[in-house]
């Protein structure tokens, strides 16, 4: 584990899709020290309904890597796909275009990468209708958790949604009971390269407000 500050970690933190190591194994240890971590995460009311599907069997994750695949053409090929946006902006368009690139790669590569994680809630009853912020958050923090204790142990990771367009067929796949909701996939390997930094982002001043809209 690198002995990195708490900020490093939080601003270098990025998706990793292009660069993730395909052929070096993840010890299902290291997996489990960062989700030990991940549990350490707030959650409403304790409640803790939190479950993980860990899966590196090899037939499964070319399974869910062919969902995947799916799914993402369907959105490169959407109005809203990453290259299609700020089209009027060259500078921030060809940012755009660069992330469009990596995530059609790892498209074909998500059923190779040698670790994907599931994070999941057990909800009796079904979802609620309505605003389901509250019960999300007391997942989304410790899957992020997880995803920064991996990067200071030299795991790349990438949070994707895009396979929940499919989601009962990846349930089919790992057998989940009816009961548990997908909220992410997060592919999980050593990466290549260590030219981390953090990321271009919108001036603060641009999205901040102080009492008031």
């Amino acid at each position: 584990m690198s002995e990195m500050s708490a900020e490093a970690v939080l601003t270098t933190t990025r998706s990793v899709r292009k660069r993730l190591d395909l052929t070096r194994p993840v010890d299902l240890a290291v997996v489990r020290e960062c989700l030990t971590i991940a549990l350490q995460a707030p959650s409403g009311s304790n409640r803790q309904q939190w479950q993980w599907i860990v899966v590196t069997d090899e037939a499964q994750r070319a399974a869910i890597g062919d969902v995947y695949r799916r799914a993402c053409h369907e959105y490169l090929e959407s109005a809203g796909a990453a290259g299609k946006l700020f089209a009027d902006d060259p500078d921030r368009s060809a940012v755009q275009q660069r992330v469009h690139s990596s995530v059609a790669a790892l498209a074909d590569t998500m059923g190779q990468v040698p670790v994907l994680v599931l994070p999941c809630l057990r909800v009796a009853g079904g979802l609620p209708s309505g605003n389901q912020a509250g019960l999300w958050g007391s997942l989304l923090p410790a899957a992020w958790s997880y995803m920064l204790a991996a990067r200071t142990r030299g795991l790349g990771t990438a949070w994707t949604t895009l396979h929940l367009s499919y989601e009962s067929e990846v349930a089919d796949i790992l057998g989940l009971p009816a009961d548990v909701h997908q909220a992410a996939l997060i592919p999980t390997a050593y990466y290549t390269g260590t030219d981390f930094k953090p990321a271009p982002r919108q001036p603060l001043d641009e999205v901040l407000h102080v009492d008031r809209w």
